[in-house]
């Protein structure tokens, strides 16, 4: 149910590496070996204001001091990294770095509206870590990521690749009192920055030179190999090519389970129009079909099948009527009918 994500891992995304490593890291030090030094990453907003520890803005905004924050952030960055992918790691610090810093802007009004109307003190029980911009990353999530049903439930409650990624963010929300002023404001700085309002994108991002420094020096170490276990579908670089992709890949699924059911029906006996059954893959999305007005003696002739890649089917051992088949359904493509002789 995860979101479609590509090649698994953290392939072309060393940004999203570094930040599920470093902090976790952090973290896990400072719960089990320096619990004395958390005070320095405390997220105090009262401190900031009465003591002008500024210095809190940045310290108690980067690693998280509850191990749950922790593990439910670092999954959704790992979901996230998506974005690191496609639009590349500089673009990607740059809306983190953005969404960092308005968010500490809307964490002090938030607090102020809390007190002022509320006289609820808020200002010193804000959760630590490096949350908002990780609630800001929902906003592209919600807004260029396809949704694609996986299952209905209930009627018309569905479950789509995005309802995991949901209630994970849904329960890091509601993992603290106060957690969710930190997540409306990342929210609020990702609607803001997403949306390029008053030009903060041109304003509020990574400059070349340090993207370039930072990809000589860190990359390295951070980067992680191609995978090689997985079949190459890829993500593609805009959402219409990744409906593309799928529809290509369910195109494929259908004319296994097609060929299947045929297959069962040739053992039964009788002959099977496979013109009818399967028309070519190149053209099967221009036809129209009109609710079985087409007869079978207007049918199409029989597609011309290479003898060259008859025999090299029978070369495999199988006969040659399966492989003409095969290769009549696949449209003369060799490797579609190899797997469908192979599977079935």
């Amino acid at each position: 149910m995860f979101a479609s994500t590509g090649s698994s891992g953290l392939y072309k995304a060393p940004l999203s590496k570094s930040l599920l490593l470093v902090p976790s890291a952090l973290s896990l030090l400072l719960a089990l070996l320096l619990p004395h030094c958390q005070r320095f990453f405390v997220y105090d907003l009262q401190a900031v204001k009465e003591d002008l520890q500024i210095w809190r803005l940045i310290c108690g905004r980067i690693i998280c001091l509850d191990l749950k924050d922790t593990f439910c952030s670092s999954l959704l960055i790992y979901n996230f990294r998506i974005f690191e992918r496609r639009y590349g790691s500089r673009k990607f610090a740059s809306f983190l770095l953005g969404s960092w810093v308005l968010s500490a802007l809307v964490d002090l009004i938030l607090v102020e509206a809390m007190w002022y109307f509320f006289g609820i003190a808020t200002a010193g029980n804000l959760p630590s870590g490096f949350l908002a911009p990780v609630f800001a990353l929902f906003v592209p999530f919600y807004c260029s990521i396809p949704r694609i049903q996986v299952a209905q439930i209930l009627g018309p409650l569905s479950i789509t690749n995005k309802t995991l990624i949901y209630i994970l963010g849904l329960q890091l929300f509601t993992s603290g009192s106060y957690i969710w002023i930190v997540a409306i404001s990342g929210l609020i700085s990702g609607i803001c920055y997403n949306s390029k309002v008053f030009q903060l994108q041109q304003v509020l991002c990574i400059p070349r030179w340090m993207a370039k420094f930072f990809s000589w020096t860190l990359e390295p170490i951070f980067s992680s190999p191609e995978p090689t276990t997985e079949a190459r579908i890829g993500m593609g670089a805009t959402v219409d090519i990744q409906r593309q992709q799928r529809m290509e890949l369910l195109d494929r699924q259908l004319m296994l389970s097609q060929f299947a059911q045929v297959r069962r029906q040739r053992q039964q006996g009788g002959m099977i129009n496979w013109n009818r059954l399967f028309p070519p893959l190149r053209q099967r999305r221009n036809i129209n079909y009109q609710d079985g007005r087409q007869s079978e003696q207007q049918a199409s002739p029989p597609l011309e099948v290479s003898e060259e890649q008859v025999a090299r089917l029978m070369e495999m051992g199988f006969s040659r009527g399966d492989a003409l088949e095969a290769l009549r359904a696949s449209n003369n493509d060799l490797n579609v009918a190899t797997n469908f002789l192979l599977q079935h």
